[in-house]
């Protein structure tokens, strides 16, 4: 799921001056300018802090210099460079970059600033040293952001007792909370086996007023079938169907749901195979991975479709037919024939899990049935170049 963060230092002296001296390693003057060559070309600010190569340089050192030379900084530059940084899980630069802003009063600082800083705090100095931070907020820094962020850390670390604890505080606090907050929690029982809990979540969510987006019906679509509660499954579909949210990628992710539900005969524990029994590998486990592709297939994300399928690959575990239906209908359903045609090669290839001419039928069907018949056809042709003969055409 993907992070969000916050924290903030309003105690600006003493912690400030003591975490600066945590975030910058020594003398680092010296090591700081051998680490950059001036060009002409590149000589700004985001340059020298990525020329930077090991974390005990100091990024803190790198903009004092670059104001020291009679350049300004404006918090927008800074709030860039950090969502780089962070984005190349440079975590200890972004985080020295978070306290030059803090340390500076002429910075009015975003709830979003704090949040990052609390995920960013979590990543350099462990769950223990953000919850302290929190803890010391005063009660104006205590947002819905920072709340959510201090969660996102629980959940992240499986600490369930404390996210349960975090949870029940924010429940009891008057402030207003977007889904977020609520897919947090509800990935945190999804991902500790805790399936159970996920319909109770939802139904808080709902007392609040609070709207459902796609996230959050897909993790409690997941928790339903991880159940095998298939009816349920459809209800929810059904009440996707009727929000005043649905656009094109809710409605191309129901129509995989249902495509999968019916190709993958996911409706008992009959449904499990051998495989998963004999390599003790979850249906829970195994039903969370192909949702996940099914909420990006239907967000039209294939990057991350692609990174997924990759990683399942790369296990030990054997892939079961339902991996394959799923994987096949999520490209099939962007358009990504290339891509259809390699996980089909796949399937056939592999010697550890049979390949299901009929599980291929199947998906055949439900997209006939959806009235997707373009990608239907499109599957019937690549059933036949590939020898083998649907039978529903």
């Amino acid at each position: 799921m993907a992070s969000r963060s916050l924290f903030l230092s309003l105690r600006r002296r003493s912690s400030q001056r003591c975490m600066s001296r945590l975030l910058s390693s020594g003398s680092v003057s010296t090591e700081y300018t051998d680490d950059y060559i001036n060009n002409s070309e590149t000589d700004d600010l985001r340059s020298r802090i990525f020329r930077l190569r090991l974390p005990k340089r100091s990024a803190t050192t790198v903009i004092e210099k670059w104001v020291g030379e009679g350049n300004r900084v404006s918090i927008s530059d800074l709030r860039q460079i950090s969502k780089d940084l962070r984005k190349s899980q440079r975590f200890k630069h972004a985080l020295e970059i978070s306290e030059w802003m803090v340390s500076h009063e002429e910075y009015k600082l975003s709830d979003t600033d704090y949040a990052i800083r609390i995920d960013l705090m979590t990543k350099v100095f462990g769950i223990d040293a953000a919850e302290r931070y929190f803890e010391d907020l005063p009660l104006t820094a205590k947002t819905s952001e920072t709340y959510t962020a201090l969660l996102h850390s629980y959940a992240a670390a499986k600490l369930t007792e404390k996210a349960e604890e975090l949870y029940e505080r924010i429940k009891g606090s008057k402030l207003s909370f977007s889904a977020l907050l609520y897919n947090e929690i509800m990935t945190l029982y999804m991902s500790v086996g805790q399936v159970e809990k996920v319909s109770s979540v939802v139904e808080e969510l709902k007392r609040q007023k609070v709207e459902p987006d796609i996230f959050t019906y897909n993790l409690w679509i997941s928790s339903c079938a991880a159940a095998l509660n298939i009816d349920q499954v459809q209800r929810i579909l059904n009440e996707m169907r009727c929000d005043s949210g649905c656009n094109d990628d809710w409605q191309r992710y129901i129509n995989l749901v249902n495509i999968y539900v019916t190709a993958s005969c996911l409706t008992s524990a009959d449904s499990i195979s051998p495989i998963e029994i004999e390599k003790g590998i979850t249906q829970r486990e195994w039903i969370t991975y192909d949702f996940l592709v099914m909420l990006y297939a239907g967000l039209g994300n294939k990057d991350k479709i692609d990174q997924i399928w990759k990683s399942l690959r790369m296990t030990k575990q054997k892939m079961t037919s339902r991996n394959y239906i799923c994987i096949l209908s999520s490209y099939l359903i962007l358009g990504h024939m290339k891509e259809v045609g390699e996980v089909f090669n796949q399937w056939k290839q592999l010697t550890t899990t049979e390949f299901d001419i009929s599980a291929c039928n199947s998906v055949l069907s439900a997209f006939e049935d959806a009235g997707l018949m373009e990608k239907a056809n499109d599957l019937h042709m690549l059933l036949i170049s590939g020898n083998c003969s649907p039978t529903n055409k």
